[in-house]
């Protein structure tokens, strides 16, 4: 890759060791934000977290402040000590999963707790302990040096757990508050192998509805059957014209706008550490998805898929029940690579039901497009340097499986976004028990200080 580089190798002697010196300190700050719970799903200590770590980057000494939305609110802070130097936005949000079922947790969800090396709490992964190590690491470079590397933002959410919903609506309002040259999130988990990370991309993703209907009520099967429509196998036949058993999706003009790798993008995916046949027996399976020939890596980066999450209709109780439903729905999803839209694939996905069942109704359920941020950008070395100097070399991904708001960033604000999680691969996040390695805890605050040094030292 060329681009810019660091005119000179930042020494991060100093940052280290506070951060070494400060664990304790550290860890207690972090207990104090997971014992706050904020929930997004219904708005528990919402509004008095988003306060609290407005405080927590005022008293560092960031311009800081709480922006109400028409939903949970929004906190943003800035810094500008380095005139001449990119502007870098750091994202994360403090909103959290509920964390039912409490059954299911070893110490309470609310009450964190380190056994062998991890701390357990909701909200230790994701995204508290994340997004806290990176305002530790500008706290950390602040009281040794005085002032940043670089210029910063900060914003955090308040709803990234309920699908970010006013997140388009934000960022093109708040379009000149925002702008920055690039943006930088610390969520998710690091590579299976323990190995950090860069994520380049992430893929879109359409959700919906099919819903066919038959008579005016449910019927005998012996005495309707074969007279009146029987919207279960509408709807089995209608998603057989979807996709093929050779796995292809046959929407008409689905592929239309995919791209294909780069050769960059195909030799990072090459050289992504995947043991296959592992891959399978964790999950208990024999073999993948048609097409066979792809890469487990592959597939999740470039590929799009076509997901039937539910198919229900009528009687699925115990023993049998001679009916013939009167209605049947079919929940989907779609994800979506780029230079696909939610809006382009929702579009073909209702005219190819128009044509193959046309009353069937096909009702949205909320959309995100693809992100994708270029594997030679002039922000990539910097930030792989950044990375290796306070763990190892990352494994750099040209897009995720999942799927996160970050073409606000790449689409509406036209800048690259990269994800760099800290979080173990197992951390459990949405799920009881979720958890964070202590050290990957003090090593994202050092990862944090040494990517905003390395950006700070760059020549263009």
């Amino acid at each position: 890759m060329t681009g810019p580089h660091s005119s000179s190798e930042p020494d991060l002697t100093d940052i280290f060791a506070r951060v070494d010196e400060n664990r304790q300190e550290f860890l207690d700050r972090l207990f104090d934000y997971l014992r706050r719970p904020s929930i997004s799903a219904y708005g528990e200590g919402i509004g008095e977290v988003a306060e609290y770590i407005a405080g927590v980057l005022s008293r560092m000494g960031l311009e800081a402040r709480v922006i109400p939305t028409e939903g949970w609110p929004m906190v943003f802070a800035e810094r500008h000590d380095a005139p001449g130097t990119p502007t870098v936005l750091l994202y994360g949000h403090y909103d959290v999963q509920p964390p039912d079922p409490l059954d299911a947790w070893t110490s309470p969800p609310f009450e964190p707790t380190i056994r062998d090396g991890r701390i357990y709490a909701r909200g230790a992964g994701d995204n508290k302990g994340q997004h806290l190590a990176q305002l530790l690491a500008l706290e950390t470079t602040l009281s040794c040096r005085g002032k940043l590397p670089c210029n910063v933002k900060v914003l955090l959410e308040g709803e990234e757990e309920i699908g970010s919903p006013r997140m388009p609506d934000f960022v093109r309002e708040h379009r000149d508050l925002l702008a920055t040259d690039l943006v930088i999130t610390s969520d998710g988990p690091v590579d299976a192998s323990g190995r950090p990370r860069i994520l380049f991309g992430v893929r879109g993703v359409l959700n919906f509805e099919l819903r066919a209907r038959g008579a005016a009520r449910d019927l005998h099967s012996g005495n309707w059957g074969g007279v009146a429509p029987q919207p279960l196998w509408t709807l089995v036949q209608l998603l057989a014209t979807m996709k093929d058993s050779r796995g292809e999706i046959t929407i008409d003009g689905f592929y239309g706008n995919v791209l294909p790798p780069t050769e960059l993008e195909r030799e990072a995916l090459a050289g992504l550490p995947v043991d296959e046949e592992a891959v399978k027996r964790s999950v208990g399976i024999k073999e993948f998805e048609p097409p066979h020939g792809r890469g487990v890596a592959e597939r999740l980066s470039s590929w799009p898929t076509f997901t039937i999450n539910g198919l229900y209709g009528g009687y699925a109780g115990p023993g049998s029940k001679t009916v013939l439903p009167s209605e049947a729905v079919a929940k989907c999803d779609i994800r979506m690579v780029e230079a696909q839209t939610a809006e382009e694939i929702f579009a073909k996905v209702k005219a190819h039901v128009a044509r193959h069942a046309p009353d069937v109704e096909v009702v949205w359920h909320g959309g995100m497009d693809p992100s994708r941020t270029p594997l030679d950008s002039p922000f990539t070395e910097p930030i792989r340097r950044g990375i290796s100097a306070a763990q190892e070399d990352p494994l750099l991904v040209p897009a995720m499986g999942g799927s996160l708001p970050d073409y606000v960033w790449t689409k509406t604000l036209g800048v690259p976004a990269f994800g760099v999680p800290y979080a173990n691969a197992d951390e459990a996040n949405h799920a009881p028990n979720e958890n964070l390695e202590v050290e990957r805890f003090f090593s994202g605050i050092k990862t944090g200080a040494a990517m905003l040094a390395y950006l700070g030292a760059l020549e263009t």
